[in-house]
């Protein structure tokens, strides 16, 4: 398994939330110097662990583990569905189109 990859989704996550790596430590009682290896991909937290951390980020289990799950480019795709329903209707439209020109062209063999 790619711990690096989960590593990272935690480090975003944490700094998505404007929080240091101190802070989400102390949030799931963990050292800071270990909360640095977890999101380093040097050590793998427990199952428990894992939770606290996921639940203290407020996010999914999913979400921590993309890069890593076969079904990964599904989350992905949700978080970027989400993102195209907040836009205001002129940009997701846009959005829409350019995705419509590369599904169109993107099929043809060279």
């Amino acid at each position: 398994m790619d711990w690096l990859s989960v590593g990272e989704n935690i480090r975003k996550k944490r700094l998505a939330k404007s929080w240091k790596q101190a802070t989400l430590a102390e949030k799931v009682d963990l050292s800071n110097s270990y909360m640095g290896m977890i999101e380093r991909g040097e050590k793998v937290p427990r199952l428990e662990t894992f939770v606290h951390i996921t639940n203290a980020l407020d996010t999914t289990s999913d979400e921590i583990l993309e890069g890593v799950l076969n079904k990964g480019y599904e989350i992905r795709m949700s978080e970027y569905i989400r993102k195209i329903e907040e836009l205001p209707r002129e940009e997701r439209n846009q959005i829409y189109d350019v995705l419509d020109v590369m599904l169109k062209y993107g099929h043809r063999k060279k």
